[in-house]
């Protein structure tokens, strides 16, 4: 009798026209069909990832977003994502979102239930990051970060409650951190990880807030360096940016977004009534479901693994070849190496990342570099004006330092590995200008070097 039953819907599947890749069959055996995800940030990255997984299973997605036309530098709309949904069997709603805006999310979410009739997962993937020290962090980014992270979180999760609490197995998923109070996440990047611990903070809390609704509030965070393909970074990219999403050697030792993909769908397919305050790390989780060669989401298999922050990872962890420590010390040095664009593009973004109002005020000069060799070309160094500027081309008004050196010299002098002063006396390097301003950049050379 059960294998007739089976018959008749795979018949009913091979007569339907122009079907999806995902068969009628499928669809009656998982356990997102039908249901309803409401994913912030998913037009690329880890988000569409996620959206993907679940459209598998034949689900309705939610892409709440505010790339609606294609940016100059980063793959990926909320249209684009939306078509690679419905072709892997999902329904997709599409939504220009921008999270900071409450009227935008309630439209959203209103838009959702008249489509789909309710909304069963909320996942808070959107998020911005930027990981300068506080000297160096504007209170414009500072603001983005918490507008988007914490508050975006809690208002999405606000406004989808109410929806949730009509759902047979109710969950929201922020992608967040394990809540770890350890002063070195937060010394170097405190703007960062509050705004991310935030998003964490409203696991804790609204997990046991909704208890007795039955909707479950669960973490995921990755074990190694997300390097999984997140696109949407912030332009004043820092030096352990370069190092956890840049291009070149450093996305050898990354995962793919699909680790992130398999673990929250095995978090969200869980009983929302047993399953719920729990700060989920990904391969740990996979681990529980059974999951034991992960070799199919490296980036490239065999290559040793950096792991990501935000985690205390033991020494001896099988994850990672060899000492975690160590790992940690080469990739930092290895991320400026690594930046698409050269080593000399990697260190300038480094710069920036230092720049603040004290040392433009205690600098209070113009530098130009002529750089020869491999990377050869002309950068600026702004230190007299706001908080200081730093890139290609020529500086806008005359320079009070030019500095010409090969590029190969430049990156060792700012390593620390060839002194100024030697450099100088041997003739690697030439300046013209005010030799007094020229010694000045000496300490940001050195708060560079310490960052390394």
């Amino acid at each position: 009798m059960q294998f007739k039953q089976t018959r008749v819907i795979a018949d009913v599947t091979i007569n339907c026209p122009r079907r999806k890749v995902v068969t009628l069959v499928n669809i009656l055996l998982s356990q997102l069909a039908g249901k309803t995800l409401f994913i912030t940030g998913a037009s690329r990255g880890i988000g569409q990832a996620i959206a993907e997984r679940a459209a598998r299973d034949g689900a309705n997605i939610v892409i709440a977003a505010k790339t609606a036309t294609p940016h100059p530098k980063l793959p990926g709309t909320i249209y684009t994502a939306a078509e690679a949904i419905e072709k892997l069997g999902g329904q997709c709603l599409p939504c220009v979102v921008d999270i900071r805006d409450e009227a935008a999310v309630q439209a959203a979410v209103d838009e959702t239930v008249s489509k789909f009739g309710g909304i069963d997962i909320l996942v808070n993937n959107a998020s911005a990051i930027n990981l300068s020290g506080t000297e160096g962090l504007d209170m414009k980014r500072y603001d983005l970060m918490h507008s988007i992270n914490t508050r975006g979180t809690y208002l999405c999760s606000k406004l989808c409650i109410p929806h949730l609490k009509k759902s047979s197995n109710p969950h929201i998923l922020n992608l967040s951190p394990p809540l770890l109070m350890d002063a070195k996440w937060f010394k170097n990047h405190v703007g960062y990880t509050m705004a991310k611990m935030g998003m964490s903070m409203c696991v804790l809390g609204m997990a046991e807030e909704l208890k007795d609704a039955g909707i479950a509030v669960n973490a995921l965070w990755p074990k190694t360096d997300a390097g999984i393909a997140v696109n949407a970074l912030w332009p004043q990219y820092t030096q352990l940016q370069w190092r956890c999403w840049g291009g070149g050697e450093i996305k050898k030792s990354c995962r793919t977004a699909d680790i992130c993909a398999d673990s929250a769908y095995a978090i969200i397919t869980k009983n929302s009534r047993s399953f719920t305050g729990n700060f989920c790390v990904d391969e740990d989780i996979l681990k529980k479901e059974g999951v034991t060669d992960f070799t199919k989401y490296a980036c490239e298999p065999g290559h040793p693994l950096q792991p990501d922050f935000f985690l205390n990872i033991e020494p001896n962890d099988p994850t990672f070849q060899g000492d975690v420590s160590q790992i940690y010390n080469e990739s930092l040095k290895q991320g400026v190496e690594s930046v698409d664009g050269g080593q000399v593009a990697g260190m300038f973004e480094l710069i920036k990342g230092q720049l603040n109002e004290k040392i433009v005020q205690t600098t209070g000069a113009v530098f130009q570099f002529e750089l020869s060799g491999s990377e050869s070309g002309t950068w600026h160094l702004d230190l007299k004006s706001g908080v200081g500027a730093a890139g290609t081309g020529a500086s806008q008004g005359a320079a009070d330092v030019v500095f010409k050196m090969d590029s190969k010299d430049f990156i060792k002098m700012f390593k620390g590995e060839l002194k100024a002063t030697s450099a100088f006396m041997t003739g690697k390097l030439k300046i013209k200008g005010d030799i007094g301003k020229a010694m000045k950049l000496e300490k940001l050379m050195g708060n560079v070097k310490s960052k390394m």
